[in-house]
């Protein structure tokens, strides 16, 4: 009897032992397959880190190679050589509605004695959707970089996509110079290369819709050299096709206006940072339409404009998203020479003198919040006593124009303003106010100085 309890127990402690054999071998077989997932996969991992670091090499060896500000922002930024460049290719979508109302009738507005082109004009009354802007770059390679801006408008209700801007340009060329070939705006002014979604206002100056029809876009060529100095330098010129205002007209030669500018900045201290510059644009315009779309006015000659721009920015330890101030102004000069056709078919011979300015400043006391304030104006020499009675007739009180803004940013990407003008510009003084907003989703490159 105690011979089969014993043998009983045996069989038990062998059992016992055996299954526990069983349970061990299965934790290591366990654990080798944990030991091998995580292998698998910290290599994964590493290998895209590694991957990782070599684009990031790549756009660092780019980026060094395109020119840079010798301060906080005393350059055009290359954009698309930026960080942008990771993502191939980097695309962006900026969003813009406008709701305006005007004290007078903006379809009858325009500037006596200065006849406006191109894309000026006052905003349209009313509520609309504005441009919405499509932006795509990309680094072609180590040597060059590539944008494409292309916008969506309404025209005459029916929606429409333009070309913008197209261009290519160089990121490794020797001694600070580069190259853009394409569709651009001009580098003349401060405010021409500028998108529109980064105005400090919902419009652009009075000199700049008068003399450049609100912003120059041409095609053509253009270098720049960035001097290796400590201050910041940078030389510009520009062969341009002709085809659009105060050019327009003159792209049937291929080769309608010249510019040439100079652009000189660094920084004071901590806290302060300037940028001067000036340019001249020399174009030829060849019955370059103005006015009225029906019956227009049609100008044949030269159009030369002169620019001299300053621009003072201040921020505490050069922390501008927690306050900052910018302070910057314009003066614009035109001389144009030649002959008006005017409604009705009779020619007259057309040499006179322009000039143009704007003083603004944009406060940001905190966080998320600005608060502007512009005057913008115009004047001229008379064209003769044969104008007198057209829309070429110089106005006994200069165009004036005085503007308030304050806007709100929840981020980066999100921007809300609120802006009300005392236009006295035109025939009849007007009072507008507007709401305004500005949104972007996916890539964007940093804006300019």
């Amino acid at each position: 009897m105690q011979s089969g309890y014993f043998k009983i127990i045996v069989a038990a402690l062998a059992l016992c032992v055996s299954v526990n054999a069983f349970s061990a071998d299965a934790d290591l077989d366990a654990l080798r397959a944990a030991i091998e997932e995580l292998r698998s996969d910290y290599e994964g991992r590493i290998a895209e880190l590694e991957r990782r670091l070599t684009v990031a090499e790549q756009n660092a060896k780019q980026a060094r190679a395109a020119p840079q500000p010798a301060s906080m922002g005393a350059t055009r930024t290359a954009a698309a050589a930026s960080g942008n460049a990771a993502f191939n290719p980097a695309i962006g979508v900026i969003f813009q509605g406008n709701a305006w109302r005007h004290g007078d009738d903006p379809d009858s507005f325009y500037i006596p004695g200065f006849p406006i082109g191109g894309e000026a004009g006052p905003i349209s009354e009313g509520m609309s959707i504005g441009e919405t802007e499509i932006d795509i770059s990309a680094n072609v390679d180590d040597k060059f970089t590539a944008w494409l801006t292309a916008p969506i408008v309404i025209e005459d209700g029916e929606p429409k996509i333009e070309v913008e801007e197209a261009w290519i340009e160089t990121t490794a060329m020797p001694a600070g110079l580069s190259l853009r070939l394409g569709r651009f705006f001009s580098g003349i002014g401060y405010l021409n290369a500028k998108h529109q979604h980064s105005w400090d206002f919902a419009d652009q100056p009075l000199p700049y819709q008068a003399f450049l029809g609100d912003q120059y876009l041409d095609d053509g060529l253009q270098v720049r050299w960035v001097a290796p100095t400590d201050l910041y330098m940078e030389f510009g010129t520009e062969l341009l096709n002709g085809g659009r205002y105060p050019s327009e007209g003159s792209d049937n030669s291929g080769f309608g206006a010249q510019s040439l500018f100079v652009n000189v900045g660094g920084d004071v201290g901590t806290d302060n940072s300037w940028l001067a510059g000036v340019s001249y644009l020399d174009a030829s315009a060849i019955d370059r339409p103005s006015g009225d779309e029906d019956d227009p006015l049609l100008f044949t000659g030269d159009s030369a404009v002169m620019t001299a721009q300053f621009v003072w920015k201040w921020a505490p330890n050069g922390n501008w998203k927690q306050k900052n101030l910018v302070i910057q102004s314009e003066y614009m000069w035109r001389r144009e020479d030649g002959s008006y056709t005017l409604p009705g078919g009779s020619v007259l011979a057309y040499d006179t003198r322009q000039r143009g300015w704007y003083l603004q400043g944009v406060y940001q006391p905190f966080p998320r919040w600005r608060f502007g304030a512009r005057i913008d104006g115009l004047s001229a020499n008379s064209p003769g006593s044969a104008f007198d009675g057209t829309l070429l007739a110089v106005p006994d009180d200069d165009p004036m124009r005085y503007s308030l803004m304050t806007d709100w940013s929840n981020s980066e990407f999100s921007r809300l303003r609120f802006q009300y003008t005392r236009d006295e510009a035109g025939i009849l003084d007007d009072n507008e106010f507007g709401l305004q907003y500005i949104f972007s989703i996916g890539a964007h490159g940093a804006h300019s100085f």
